[in-house]
């Protein structure tokens, strides 16, 4: 069974959907978690209350991730209360505005870049910097999507910004190797989150979206996070600069048929 005893996990995106279920799993596992969030404090207090009371460690941190004094804030805080931190799971994101690029405007498809791609940017530079100076190990696990190799008609915002965090993986991989720093991305296909309130709500549409599922069904919250935790583990130790999918087989099916 993977152990996160005396590692301290940054996850970001952490008061709803995969980053929450992530914060929560990794606290259970032993770690100290700082819930970063953005405008949701009720969630996130709840998250660490849950967590504290079970014996685990946890604070809840604020923060737009497009924010570079922001960010920096959070790993002041979390070296304040824990210590330099060892796993960094990018996990905050939007979606797709579902709008077509000749009808997008440049500041929605801007804001989606910096939410998607430069916040893990600037998530994972702080984590670097941090790590460097204290000559530490660690993992940085970030929170793709099949649509970095899936494109979308009317997701050109979602799909650029997927396709840019996994070459930012790759290339962070190829610079932290020696550092003994790994960097990976996790790509979940159809995960019942707030993303897919739609579904979550309605039998029907859910049972239109899984059809090009070979299994059939949605993902859950809590398989993606067993996932990062074999990422954040030591049994991961050699991986590095890869794509994990968890889609039920959606990227293999979907030339079948054709």
């Amino acid at each position: 069974m993977a152990k996160l005893n005396n590692h301290i996990a940054v996850v970001t995106g952490a008061s709803s959907g995969i980053g929450k279920a992530i914060a929560e799993l990794f606290a259970r596992k032993g770690a100290a978690v700082v819930v970063v969030h953005h405008d949701h404090p009720e969630d996130a207090d709840a998250i660490v209350e849950a967590i504290i009371k079970t014996g685990g460690r946890a604070i809840a941190v604020a923060a737009d991730v497009r924010c570079e004094d922001q960010v920096d804030g959070v790993f002041e805080k979390t070296q304040a209360k824990f210590g330099t931190p060892t796993i960094l799971v990018n996990a905050a994101g939007v979606d797709a505005a579902g709008i077509a690029v000749a009808d997008m405007e440049r500041d929605h498809f801007e804001m989606v870049l910096q939410t998607n791609l430069v916040g893990p940017f600037l998530f994972c530079r702080a984590f670097v910097r941090g790590a460097k100076a204290s000559k530490s190990r660690g993992k940085i696990i970030n929170i793709s999507s099949v649509h970095e190799d899936i494109p979308r008609a009317g997701a050109a915002d979602y799909c650029a910004s997927k396709g840019g965090l996994r070459n930012l993986t790759r290339c962070l991989a190829l610079e932290l190797a020696e550092h003994g720093i790994t960097v990976n991305n996790l790509a979940p296909g159809m995960i019942l989150t707030p993303m897919n309130q739609d579904a979550i709500d309605d039998p029907g549409v859910r049972e239109e979206q899984v059809r090009s599922i070979p299994m059939k069904r949605a993902g859950r919250p809590e398989e993606v996070a067993e996932l990062a935790l074999y990422l954040a583990s030591d049994a991961s130790e050699y991986a590095t600069g890869a794509t994990f999918t968890l889609d039920g087989g959606l990227q293999i099916n979907l030339g079948q048929g054709a």
